[in-house]
C-alpha cells in the first residue's frame, strides 16, 4: 500500500483496439490505483469507448499488461467512476447498452475538462 493514499486519479483512455498495451495498461493503473487507495475515475472518448465492448477472455492482451477482458471484469467489482464520451459512442454507432454491466455513465466533453481539473493526477492512454 502507498503511503500517500486518497488522491484523485484520472485515467483518461482515448486510444483503440489496435493499442492492446495502452489500453490494457490504462485499465491496469486505474486498478492499481483503486487497490491503492486512491478516488479513481475512468474517462473513455475516441476509440477508447470501443473496449467496453470486449466481451472475451483473450481477445485482447497486452505484452505484460493483461488480458482486457479481465481487467474489465474486475472494473465491475471497484468503486471506479466511469464516464464514457457520449459523442464518442454514438459516432461509432453503440448505443446504452455499451454501458450495461458497467457503473458507467455517458458524459459530455466539459465532463472530462471538470475532473481534471479535480484531479491530482491524470493519466492519459
Amino acid at each position: 500500500m502507498s503511503i500517500i493514499t486518497d488522491n484523485k486519479v484520472l485515467v483518461n483512455i482515448c486510444s483503440g483496439l489496435k493499442s492492446k498495451n495502452k489500453v490494457t495498461l490504462g485499465l491496469l493503473a486505474a486498478l492499481a490505483a483503486e487497490n491503492e487507495g486512491h478516488q479513481v475515475t475512468l474517462f473513455l472518448d475516441g476509440n477508447g469507448v470501443n473496449i467496453l465492448n470486449c466481451k472475451t477472455a483473450g481477445e485482447i492482451v497486452g505484452k505484460e499488461t493483461g488480458d482486457l477482458y479481465k481487467h474489465l471484469e474486475n472494473l465491475k467489482n471497484t468503486t471506479i467512476t466511469i464516464y464514457v464520451s457520449e459523442m464518442s459512442a454514438k459516432s461509432r454507432g453503440y448505443d446504452n447498452t455499451l454501458l450495461h454491466g458497467y457503473k458507467a455513465e455517458f458524459a459530455t466533453p466539459n465532463v472530462l475538462i471538470e475532473e481534471s481539473i479535480k484531479a491530482d493526477s491524470v493519466l492519459c492512454y
